[in-house]
């Protein structure tokens, strides 16, 4: 925890973005780290997890971190909480809560409750179009016998 917050001091004293650093750990070793990265990339998504993540499957060379910790100098955001989820990690420790980020300008809870909203009550236009279309290729994937494993969540109960 300790190298994920000096990770979000790095990100403070470089400005390469907001302070928030990530580590994540597999069998007592750091397989991935990051610090956000979002102004210096100009890239909204190089959160400091999602950075961790992409250098811990970049060692691995695989796109899944089962057994893996992840350390955050903050509580995930959304979209890196997602990013969690699909990379399979197996759990998450965090140093402060998403009350303190907010309070610091960070504040996701619009985004949490925007994501409770059914897509046509979003403040984004989403509209679905030509999904028969769109649907070929997943006919093409499941004819060809494969299998989506991206992640192994249970909606009916909440277990991977």
């Amino acid at each position: 925890m300790r190298r994920a917050i000096a990770l979000s001091r790095r990100a403070l004293a470089t400005e390469s973005g907001p302070p928030f650093g990530a580590v994540i750990v597999r069998n007592g070793e750091i397989i991935g780290e990051g610090s956000n990265h979002v102004h210096v990339n100009n890239d909204p998504t190089a959160h400091a997890e999602i950075m961790a993540i992409r250098h811990a499957c970049a060692t691995l060379k695989t796109p899944y971190l089962d057994g893996a910790i992840l350390f955050s100098s903050s509580e995930p955001c959304p979209m890196c909480m997602s990013a969690i989820y699909w990379s399979r990690i197996a759990a998450v420790h965090f140093s402060t809560d998403r009350h303190a980020a907010a309070q610091a300008g960070f504040d996701d809870l619009a985004l949490y409750k925007e994501l409770e909203r059914p897509c046509n009550k979003r403040r984004i236009s989403m509209t679905q179009t030509i999904p028969e279309e769109g649907q070929v290729t997943f006919e093409i994937w499941k004819n060809d016998c494969r299998a989506a494993i991206q992640t192994q969540l249970n909606e009916d109960d909440g277990t991977m």
